[in-house]
């Protein structure tokens, strides 16, 4: 078994170096390479890798394209059968790899699979959702779930057992473990979303293709959540968010 790991990093140059060495003390048993994909970092990013890292393939943009087009870089060279899509704030806390590619070769109907999200403190992250209707991005916008609070449980998931390994219409893209077939066959991810949904309209062609979207609880990780993106101004936010929500829904 062999693993493409694709980690798209923006200026978080001390968390990709963890997330990085992390992923190398948990995964001596196993045949993988790391696929780096810089953003446009101004913060070191490049010159770190280059001189802690120099077997990494690293590929340098100059400006920030987004997570699907990036991700699309690190895919298209790919060499390994399972592709990882791993965010650069995650951290391996335990052997990861190893037994999620075991569930892959067993199961060949899962498509997309997702592990157990930890925040940094190591209380559970939410990571899975159901897929939004039209009330729900409409929800958001406007923010109507101020008003009526429980409006957003549905698709939140707000029912969803964390312990028990299931189905899903979506996990988190944090950590996206996909069979390289799937690529080949429903195509990459759409560029079309700068961030945001793109894993939701991934995740939507998985299933309509006969694949599985898989929860699997007996791995997990720490997600130190959205320090890339947090780093964008709010009104920037807003816009890629109604940008990707417009885009889902007509699609």
């Amino acid at each position: 078994m062999h693993v493409s790991i694709i980690i798209v990093s923006w200026n978080v140059k001390d968390l990709l170096l963890k997330c990085i060495e992390s992923v190398l003390f948990f995964s001596k048993n196993i045949n993988f390479e790391i696929i780096v994909v810089d953003n446009g970092s101004s913060d070191g990013t490049l010159e770190a890798i280059k001189c802690d890292f120099p077997n990494i393939k690293l590929i340098s943009n100059n400006k920030n394209l987004g997570f699907a087009k990036a991700n699309n870089q690190g895919i298209k060279i790919a060499k390994a059968e399972y592709i990882l899509l791993l965010n650069p704030d995650t951290e391996f806390i335990e052997d990861t790899l190893d037994p999620i590619l075991k569930k892959m070769e067993f199961d060949k109907k899962i498509g997309v699979l997702g592990c157990r999200l930890l925040n940094t403190d190591k209380t559970i992250q939410p990571s899975v959702r159901r897929f939004p209707r039209v009330i729900d991005i409409l929800a958001i916008l406007f923010k109507l779930n101020k008003m009526f609070p429980k409006l957003l449980d549905k698709y939140l998931a707000y029912d969803f057992d964390y312990s028990r390994e299931q189905e899903v219409n979506q996990v988190m893209g944090a950590f996206f473990l996909v069979r390289k077939q799937v690529f080949e066959k429903i195509g990459l991810l759409d560029e079309k979303y700068f961030i945001w949904f793109e894993e939701v309209d991934f995740c939507r062609r998985v299933m309509q293709n006969g694949w599985k979207v898989l929860y699997h609880p007996n791995v997990k990780i720490i997600h130190h959540k959205a320090k890339s993106f947090s780093q964008a101004n709010t009104l920037k936010k807003q816009f890629w968010f109604f940008r990707s929500a417009l885009r889902y829904l007509l699609k």
